[in-house]
């Protein structure tokens, strides 16, 4: 019986840290992960975005049903090194954790699912069905990576879906939508002792900004699962001197989106205050840069009851089943599978709501098991249902 051991399962996860995919250079980790698949007979293919950003897929087993594994490559900034206790691109051990950007989102889930399926494969555990490793780029800013794969086929066959994002000893099986608007106003510069000379680019961004938090504020639409639509401005950039009126102004807003107010909705809202600045002689631009859609499925099914008797296996913890706040690449990968029933679940080592912070980590003994719950499930879920 094939089994990696434990220093092998953690030098894995200590190259894939090293790897600095700051939203960029995956191409590097697609490579590497196609080598190591390689090695242990299994086909992968390496699909370039960019230059430097790809997907990478690969399979193992024959068939269907066709169970989708997926993990994103991509992390997001360190922010200051210096503020880090260890090296955020070396992974350190140090009291049961393992330190590192990305150990928690999601290296460490996509490490589990790469050894996953060459365990699986070496010891021939697939009987029955076809499991498709999808690893994407760009998930932290834009989510297209995971839109190519929907957009180019991958996903149209596919009978049920894990994301290993980190789900803090969790089962996710539903989640918010999240939109990411950007807006650009174009007016023209004067002194400010003689404004009526020039068109303040700011004044209609102010505009739309408070008038989309009060629409938005007053939202009554709920959902049973997800709760309230969220909206949030965040970023806003004027001018460079206290005495000149602007000429480009910026602003960024993002919101979380519900089934019962969705995306179209929201752009229609805020697209709708544009148009009526722009008819008072403005000059405002918006780009919808990144729109992924909310996902709710079934709590209760073959899947997520599995997933719970094996979590308990393997760390003696019982996973609640839950939702999230969070948006992940199931938006762009279920796109073509609407149905409620459609198994999916967002399950992986390490807490959520340890991403993205300074001395990011994930329990050691978590990261490990979850190798082993990925054999499990996977071979158990698929070796028990009938071919398609």
């Amino acid at each position: 019986m094939y089994k990696m051991t434990e220093k092998e399962k953690i030098d894995l996860l200590s190259r894939l840290i090293s790897f600095k995919s700051v939203n960029n250079g995956e191409l590097e980790i697609a490579a590497f992960i196609k080598q190591l698949f390689s090695a242990h007979g299994i086909e992968s293919e390496i699909l370039p975005i960019t230059e430097k950003r790809s997907n990478l897929v690969a399979e193992i087993g024959q068939g269907g049903p066709v169970i989708a594994i997926s993990g994103h490559m991509d992390v997001v900034s360190e922010v200051d090194a210096n503020l880090w206790d260890t090296d955020p691109f070396s992974l350190v051990e140090k009291e049961g954790n393992l330190y590192g950007r990305g150990t928690a989102d999601m290296k460490s889930g996509l490490a589990a699912m790469v050894i996953a399926m060459i365990e699986l494969k070496e010891n021939d555990l697939l009987k029955n069905g076809t499991i498709r490793f999808m690893a994407t780029v760009g998930e932290e800013v834009g989510g297209y990576g995971s839109r190519w794969l929907f957009e180019n086929g991958y996903t149209d066959d596919i009978d049920a879906l894990i994301i290993g994002e980190p789900s803090g000893h969790e089962i996710i099986y539903a989640h918010k939508g999240s939109i990411d608007i950007r807006l650009i106003s174009k007016g023209e510069a004067a002194h400010s002792s003689i404004p009526e000379m020039g068109y303040n680019a700011l004044n209609p961004l102010l505009e739309i900004l408070t008038q989309a938090r009060h629409i938005f504020e007053s939202v009554r639409e709920e959902n049973p699962e997800l709760g309230k639509l969220t909206y949030n401005a965040t970023i806003f950039n004027s001018g460079d001197q206290v005495n000149s009126i602007p000429d480009i102004a910026v602003a960024e807003m993002n919101a979380r989106t519900i089934p019962e107010y969705d995306n179209e909705r929201v752009i229609e809202v805020l697209q709708a205050l544009v148009d009526k600045e722009n008819e008072k002689g403005s000059s405002v631009e918006m780009d919808v840069y990144m729109s992924e859609d909310p996902v709710v499925k079934a709590k209760d099914n073959d899947l997520t009851n599995l997933a719970q008797l094996i979590s308990k296996k393997y760390l003696g913890i019982n996973f609640d089943k839950k939702v999230s706040p969070g948006v992940t690449d199931a938006s762009n990968l279920l796109a073509n599978h609407k149905e409620f029933d459609f198994p999916f679940m967002m399950y992986g080592p390490g807490n959520y709501k340890i991403a993205h912070k300074i001395n990011e980590f994930v329990a050691k003994d978590e990261y490990l098991a979850f190798s082993d719950i990925y054999v499990d499930l996977l071979s158990l879920y698929l070796n028990k249902l009938p071919n398609a």
